[in-house]
Formats: C-alpha cells, sequence, structure tokens
C-alpha cells in the first residue's frame, strides 16, 4: 500500500501530505514495510532449491538428510536431488537413468546405459557392469562438479554388485555428412563470437578426487 493510500485513510482533521510531520512517519513505516515484504518474498523465492543459497539451501538438504560437506552451493543441489532420486531408485537402469537426469536437471533422453559385455570393446567383458554411453557434458559442466565426483553419485544410485565401467561425456560437435559444406551451427565449428558450435567429447574412467558426502 502506498503512502498516498495510507494518507486518504486518515480523518479530515490530519493534513494529508506527504511532507507533513504525519506523512513523514509514514515514510518510515512504508519502508519497514517494503523491507518486510521483501524478506518474505525472498524466504518464499528460496524454498525452492534451485534459487535457495547458504544457509537456506543447507536446511534443505538437512530436509532430506543431504550433507554439504565442501561442496558449493551448485553441487549441494545436485546432491539434494541426487538424494531424493536415489531413495526413488531400484538400481534398474531405467531408474538409474532418471536418477542421473533429476541429479543433472536434464532430459532423461540425454543419458543412455548399456550393459558392459554390450560395449563395443574387448576390455569390457564382464556382466555385473555397466557402461554410460552418453552424459549431456554441458549439464555437468554447470553444475560444476569435477568427472570423479559424477562418478560418485552414479556410484551411489546403482545397484548392488554392479560396477560402473565407465562414463563417457558427450559433447554436441560433429562434421557435415558427405557433400554438405561446413556451417556455423549448435554442432559444428564455432564463429569468432563463440555463439555457435559444438562441444569435444571426453571419456573418463574412475579416478580418486575428494569425497562427496553420499
Amino acid at each position: 500500500m502506498a503512502v498516498k493510500d495510507l494518507l486518504n485513510k486518515l480523518t479530515d482533521v490530519f493534513t494529508k501530505d506527504e511532507k507533513s510531520n504525519i506523512g513523514k512517519l509514514f515514510l518510515i513505516v512504508d519502508d519497514q514495510i517494503q523491507n518486510v515484504r521483501s524478506s518474505l518474498s525472498k524466504v518464499e523465492e528460496w524454498r525452492d532449491i534451485e534459487n535457495a543459497q547458504g544457509k537456506a539451501l543447507d536446511a534443505l538438504g538437512d530436509n532430506v538428510g543431504q550433507k554439504r560437506g565442501q561442496s558449493t552451493d551448485e553441487v549441494y543441489r545436485v546432491l539434494i536431488r541426487g538424494k531424493v532420486a536415489r531413495n526413488l531408485s531400484d538400481g534398474t537402469t531405467n531408474r538409474i537413468i532418471k536418477a542421473i537426469a533429476t541429479s543433472l536437471s536434464c532430459d532423461p533422453a540425454e543419458i543412455s546405459i548399456i550393459n558392459a559385455h554390450d560395449a563395443d570393446s574387448p576390455d569390457l567383458v564382464e556382466p555385473a557392469a555397466i557402461v554410460i554411453t552418453k552424459v549431456p557434458l554441458d549439464a555437468l559442466n554447470l553444475t560444476g562438479m569435477s568427472t570423479s565426483q559424477f562418478l560418485q553419485i552414479v556410484d551411489s544410485i546403482r545397484a548392488g554388485g554392479v560396477r560402473v565401467a565407465s562414463v563417457n561425456l558427450e559433447g554436441t560437435f560433429a562434421f557435415a555428412a558427405g557433400t554438405e559444406l561446413e556451417e556455423g551451427s549448435d554442432f559444428g565449428f564455432s564463429d569468432d563470437l563463440e555463439e555457435v558450435g559444438g562441444t569435444l567429447s571426453g571419456i573418463f574412467t574412475p579416478q580418486r578426487d575428494y569425497k562427496l558426502p553420499i
């Protein structure tokens, strides 16, 4: 409610002017009301895990039993989402994909998992192992997690007795097919401003890194 609206509610014995003493008092009250409204609005906004920061995010993590450890806010959001997803996962491939997608806040269609013995690699012949053949690199980069930290999350989602053999962090870069000319797109070479162009892929295997509190 504006100061002018407050003044209009006064009886006619008062001077209904913001420069009057009563008007100046209402200006002070209005400032406090706006501060309270701003605080309440931020509290409501920070109830969303995607917006919460610092202690507010810690409180959301405590609600699901997920500790922060050394994690930044971005990584901690992944851990919280992953904690919820792990509680619902039964270890099947589809559930693992859904849990990873929930953790990274991406589309499940961007993730692909196959059995190790179906992989085109003579080194991966064990039956109780999986290979994650596609993970969106951009989504992982947005979290600020290292590749080994991401593997820790995947390892916590898998079924008991099943090993994660390797993970492919797939980029979007691709060459033109056949006789097609090069073109600027989300899949080809970048332009001078780097506003278009694909990203390179990368493959990693498990390595040591500081442990996430999973």
